[in-house]
């Protein structure tokens, strides 16, 4: 029997009542922010992490993926017997099959073999089925082999494409911008985060825009298209996500994905933070622009934690 949650992403969690019982999904959002200030050695400018690993599938993916999934099923497109479908690099997958198992929904994703072997594992735990890709093709080969199974078999899936989806940005205008905007009493000037489907830079951005018009906000790229940084696009070499407007950064930085390893190390090392490789390329990012200020707040996004990533060789390498 399929479970029934609220309609929309905004009844949950921002008036969440801890001290009740609760349901796995009201547990979405309304993540801590993180004070990263000691990296910048200058008590004038202000360097934020939202901590969206705190959210119950461990990724900032959880919210998109349940405002996808809550508005196909509110039109009626998750019928029985149809399998929710999608393209993943891995953590939109992962909030996917989370909610599905907890919603009664079958998932299928379409995974690239490059992704680390704990997500498969998390993957499959949940019991999802997955599809693996050429990794040479990375997330743009996922994109590919979902269409390809829609084309054939059109009446079986339930694609949600959350690369053109508009409730994947919609999501982070609604929950995660104004979370950020209280958290911070308004006092955010710089927003920073890296682009992979770009729906957290989208939906952040354009609230941020609209509130504080001033603010500034930048976007992060690997710095080649053959990189290290899972999740993200090197968007000149990549599949351009149909929800990405180019024109919403003052400012876009590109990463090598060396940078960004030795940033979680550090995080782990100096600040007890065991974060994932978009959150160290995010906050590598982030401490440039901070860099940069005579005074201001500058927040970034914690993507997920390391636990996806701790087979992975630079932990043992120096860098």
């Amino acid at each position: 029997m399929r479970a029934t949650y609220p309609s929309t992403l905004e009844t949950l969690s921002p008036t969440l009542d801890r001290r009740r019982p609760v349901r796995l999904l009201e547990l979405i959002g309304n993540t801590p922010l993180i004070d990263l200030s000691a990296l910048t050695g200058r008590d004038e400018v202000r360097l934020l992490g939202k901590a969206e690993f705190a959210n119950p599938g461990g990724s900032v993916k959880d919210r998109p993926a349940l405002a996808m999934m809550l508005d196909a099923e509110r039109r009626g497109l998750l019928a029985e017997g149809k399998r929710l479908l999608d393209a993943t690099s891995g953590n939109t997958g992962i909030a996917y099959a989370m909610i599905g198992a907890a919603m009664g929904v079958p998932v299928t994703l379409c995974l690239p073999d490059s992704a680390s072997p704990e997500r498969k594992k998390i993957l499959r735990a949940y019991g999802a089925e997955l599809r693996i890709t050429d990794p040479m093709s990375g997330s743009d080969g996922a994109i590919l082999e979902a269409r390809r199974l829609v084309a054939e078999e059109p009446g079986r899936w339930v694609y949600l494409d959350q690369y053109s989806n508009p409730e994947n940005w919609r999501a982070h205008y609604r929950t995660t911008g104004p979370e950020i905007w209280e958290q911070t009493g308004g006092a955010v000037t710089h927003f920073v985060t890296g682009l992979g489907t770009s729906g957290t830079f989208m939906g952040v951005g354009r609230f941020l825009r609209e509130i504080k018009p001033d603010v500034r906000l930048i976007s992060v790229e690997p710095d080649s298209p053959f990189h290290g940084l899972e999740g993200m696009k090197h968007m000149a070499s990549a599949i351009i996500p149909p929800i990405y407007d180019p024109g919403l950064a003052d400012l876009g930085l590109e990463l090598p994905t060396e940078e960004a390893y030795r940033m979680v190390k550090r995080l782990a090392r100096e600040m007890g933070l065991l974060v994932g490789i978009s959150s160290g390329c995010n906050v590598a990012a982030a401490l440039q622009v901070a860099a940069g200020l005579r005074a201001g707040t500058v927040v970034t996004v914690l993507c997920d934690s390391a636990d996806k990533y701790l087979s992975d060789r630079f932990w043992e390498e120096e860098i």
